[in-house]
């Protein structure tokens, strides 16, 4: 009997190709069942959604970071470059855009920026964040006149909120 158990363990480490292909297969399967995350993610676009705040209903990210539109921008195309995007960052696509609340699917889009990035777009205007916005619902970026124009909070309509600033705010700008 010790020797069939010999034998037996002696053939299974000459032969582990049956013991590989079993192991593959089963890999394979659970692959199938279960996809790695960071594939299944690739696709998974940004969310445009709304939230509530002192200037009406209004667009967000989906960490709730209020989004922007830049004047400057024409034809459905980015200014925003270099210093002016690490201010106001582009709002950027890996995948296809989603919406959530009362933002507007047909209003969503992209826009393909000077470094090749693809930004997403509403009612054409390409969208931003703020980096004086720290808190979920913050709007500091409205009506600021930095790199060249204004920046303005984007209503669920696709449009510019456009809230007057104090007389006494300086304009409280962001770069030149």
């Amino acid at each position: 009997m010790h020797t069939n158990q010999q034998s037996c363990a002696a053939a299974a480490v000459r032969s582990p190709l049956p013991l590989a292909a079993a192991l593959a297969a089963l890999a394979a399967f659970v692959f199938l069942l279960h996809p790695g995350a960071p594939r299944a993610a690739a696709g998974v676009g940004p969310v445009v959604s709304t939230a509530s705040t002192g200037l009406g209903t209004i667009l967000v990210d989906s960490r709730g970071r209020t989004l922007y539109l830049f004047q400057a921008d024409r034809n459905g195309r980015s200014a925003c470059t270099g210093q002016c995007a690490g201010a106001w960052p582009p709002l950027l696509a890996s995948g296809k855009p989603r919406v959530a609340g009362s933002a507007k699917a047909s209003l969503v889009g992209t826009t393909k920026r000077a470094d090749g990035k693809l930004q997403v777009t509403y009612n054409h205007h390409p969208l931003y964040t703020f980096v004086k916005d720290t808190k979920k619902g913050q709007t500091t970026g409205e009506n600021v006149n930095a790199f060249g124009a204004e920046w303005y909070v984007v209503s669920p309509a696709g449009a510019s909120v456009q809230k007057s600033a104090p007389a006494a705010s300086g304009g409280g700008g962001y770069g030149p």
